[in-house]
């Protein structure tokens, strides 16, 4: 289970992300949208990690963030 952070934290970790991992946000949602289609978040961060070395945090806000904007599209 992925721990829940702040909305502050959350919007922190993107705005470092491109500095801190070379890319933008749209890159890792577009990697994680291109990856195996893995259910849990769980999962999508650890894959995350492991094949693209997504340092944890980044990559749990990434998972984070794709879930928000699915849950918005849907509203």
């Amino acid at each position: 289970m992925l721990k829940h952070r702040s909305p502050q934290t959350h919007r922190s970790l993107i705005e470092r992300m491109p500095k801190a991992t070379g890319h933008d946000l749209g890159h890792w949602l577009a990697q994680l949208n291109e990856g195996p289609g893995l259910l849990r978040s769980s999962e999508r961060v650890g894959w995350l990690r492991d094949v693209h070395s997504l340092p944890h945090r980044y990559a749990a806000a990434v998972v984070h963030e794709a879930h928000l904007r699915r849950h918005a599209l849907r509203t």
